[in-house]
């Protein structure tokens, strides 16, 4: 699983002029730990701030973005601010092994958990041996 969210160049290839025009919004790349499991891989990406209406995950072309926005969740009226939460802007490329049409993602607390199971032809089984 390559991470896509700013391209990178080869040593001799030069960068294009601009880059891809995304909205004008900042964006934070949120930290990840990639875990392997027998089953397939887990993301898990930090998210403060995040609720449930706020965060987009999608998988399009082997693409997996997950993008998010932070909001205050205090009730009022905000009368004093020494920090604004940011949003969130990360984007991995899927390879043919993960099965694209079984992948779940919960949130839980600010962390969001997505599942990346592997597709049945790329687990390992195991081969009975028959004896003549």
């Amino acid at each position: 699983m390559a991470e896509k969210t700013v391209p990178q160049y080869a040593q001799n290839q030069e960068a294009p002029a601009r880059e891809e025009t995304r909205s004008q919004e900042r964006y934070v790349t949120p930290p990840v730990d990639i875990y392997e499991t027998p089953d397939g891989l887990v993301v898990m990406a930090d998210l403060p701030g995040v609720a449930k209406s706020g965060l987009d995950v999608r998988v399009e072309n082997s693409l997996l973005t997950i993008r998010g926005e932070g909001a205050h969740s205090a009730p009022g009226d905000l009368i004093y601010r020494e920090y604004d939460l940011v949003n969130f802007f990360r984007q991995f490329e899927l390879s043919d092994k993960v099965d694209q049409q079984k992948i779940s993602a919960e949130l839980k607390n600010g962390v969001l958990m997505v599942n990346l199971p592997k597709a049945e032809e790329a687990k390992p089984r195991r081969i009975d041996v028959h004896v003549a």
